[in-house]
């Protein structure tokens, strides 16, 4: 990454550890039907349970009184404020399927049993409605990665919903507000390395941008199946055998398969270990380099792309050959526009861009940043031959724009106010002890970082471990301080701080945490909770 400006400074080379701190579809089509589901708190849109009528999540032992719950009347009076709108019913099955990934069949858990999941696509002021049913072997749940939501559907087993145990099924409902690009992911142990994800897109009914086409990416590094690896297994791996200590986490297995854990990786752009996992595949949109797929367009086609990295443990340097790239969107929210030949994008982030189609066969390259695998689709406007499932386009060496480099789009920006709550969030652990943390203690379901309604609130985010961390925050948006682009999801480099903002308008009990699978779930995260 390149020095952010002076002018902007949202990271910057930390200093000595602060003082540590607390702890922490499917397709099927959409019904429009009459508004007034929220009209009142004891509807059953207002409190989804279940099939066994449990809803909101168990107590847990030790948390601390005064702070809301995720059922509780502030969290519907914030929805209800969000108005009412169609009603788009769907359905969504957790189940184990096979999936072909280029010349092999492997066994996974997937949505639908196909590989990505389903893509979901409402029009912004949307009810969503999901009845979900688990047919895995294992308690899931699903979250709504990025969604600005009420609190009692964001999907964390223990903190805002009994998890969905097998045979159970548990009716999402929630008003949908800002458009973008978001996805779908299990929020138990490491299931989401697994087949366990799908787009989510929210249309913009005013949409400004004007283009002819548009492909939605989903990238993702994949292991589960292969030579009889699986994640719970290569967790125990990290943690040299030992448990997590993750309350949702099942038991974990006997490793199996070869060994995945990642040796003398380094990527420049990430500062240092580019990942823990050394994964035997990465995929666009379920296929693997030799088996991309292919996007068909015109010559002069206005193309925009929207991707999303699904991925466990791997940033993808993305490069479209012979293109060049606008970024308009980062995480769901507009930016001022900027063109680049590359983008970094890490573990749950995602970018919108627009491309000119030029006339040919042009490959969409994933290069696993500091991996030196790639995924790879196809862009087809004319004949010719495609190229290798090898190839690297010279772009991926050219002009790199990170989420420093942005700023945020006018509809977009926090009104200028002087900050009412400051957290300092030290983010610590090594890769030889596996101790992933937050103020240097693991998670803990009792955590809570205090926040008020109608706050301006700071977090701090300092990197004193060795690697970089995707640190995403569940139901708000942030802004990069001084003006920067506005994001849920923030890279944070070995040995830098990286300052954010957000106004506390959206009540409840909200995770906050690393976007590593194996670094949130061996301790790398903690909760944002309201007072009462």
């Amino acid at each position: 990454m390149r020095p952010e400006r002076p002018s902007r400074p949202q990271t910057e080379p930390s200093a000595r550890p602060a003082e540590p701190g607390r702890r922490a579809l499917l397709g099927a089509g959409a019904a429009a039907v009459a508004a007034g589901l929220l009209g009142s708190g004891d509807t059953a849109a207002a409190r989804p349970a279940r099939a066994d009528g449990k809803g909101a999540a168990a107590a847990a032992d030790g948390v601390p009184p005064g702070y809301v719950t995720p059922g509780g009347s502030r969290v519907r009076d914030t929805e209800r404020r969000r108005g009412n709108g169609p009603v788009r019913q769907m359905s969504l099955l957790a189940t184990p399927a096979p999936v072909r990934l280029g010349a092999r069949t492997v066994n996974t858990w997937t949505y639908e049993g196909a590989l990505t999941g389903p893509e979901i696509r409402v029009s912004a002021g949307d009810m969503l409605a999901v009845d979900f049913a688990n047919d895995l072997p294992h308690a899931t749940t699903v979250h709504w990665h990025g969604l600005t939501l009420r609190n009692d559907m964001d999907g964390v087993p223990g903190i805002t919903q009994d998890a969905v145990a097998p045979g159970e099924s548990f009716a999402y409902r929630f008003m949908t507000q800002r458009p973008g690009t978001y996805y779908y992911h299990p929020h138990v142990g490491v299931q989401q390395d697994r087949g366990l994800y799908g787009p989510l897109i929210i249309e913009d009914p005013r949409e400004p941008l004007a283009y002819d086409r548009e492909w939605v990416v989903v990238l993702d590094d994949w292991v589960d199946g292969v030579d009889g690896s699986d994640p719970d297994a290569i967790l125990k791996e990290l943690n040299h055998g030992m448990s997590s200590g993750h309350e949702m986490r099942a038991a974990a297995p006997e490793p199996k398969g070869p060994p995945r854990m990642l040796e003398r990786s380094h990527s420049d752009l990430l500062g240092g270990e580019a990942g823990n996992v050394d994964y035997p595949l990465h995929l666009i949109n379920g296929r693997t380099a030799d088996d991309p797929e292919t996007f068909a367009a015109a010559p002069g086609d206005r193309i925009r792309i929207r991707i999303i990295n699904a991925g466990g443990d791997t940033a993808y340097r993305v490069a479209l050959g012979g293109h060049t790239m606008t970024i308009t969107h980062t995480d769901g929210h507009p930016v001022e526009h900027a063109d680049t030949d590359t983008l970094l994008i890490g573990m749950s982030e995602r970018y919108d861009v627009l491309v000119t189609a030029k006339d040919g066969v042009f490959p969409l390259t994933a290069l696993a940043e500091g991996k030196k695998h790639l995924a790879q689709a196809l862009l087809r406007t004319g004949g010719g031959a495609a190229p290798g499932p090898g190839a690297r386009p010279r772009e991926l060496d050219g002009k790199l724009v990170t989420a420093f480099d942005l700023d945020c789009g006018e509809s977009a920006r926090l009104p200028d106010r002087e900050v009412d709550r400051r957290h300092q969030l030290v983010l610590t652990g090594s890769m030889r002890r596996f101790d992933w943390a937050i103020n240097r203690k693991p998670y803990t379901s009792s955590q809570r970082y205090p926040v008020r309604e109608g706050e301006r609130v700071e977090l701090v985010f300092r990197n004193h471990s060795p690697m970089w961390h995707p640190m995403h925050l569940h139901g708000h948006p942030f802004e990069l301080t001084y003006g920067g682009a506005r994001k849920d999801t923030v890279i944070v480099r070995p040995g830098h701080t990286v300052r954010v903002h957000l106004d506390a308008d959206n009540p409840g009990l909200w995770m906050l945490h690393c976007h590593n699978v194996y670094h949130s779930e061996s301790g790398m995260m903690t909760v944002l909770g309201y007072r009462e």
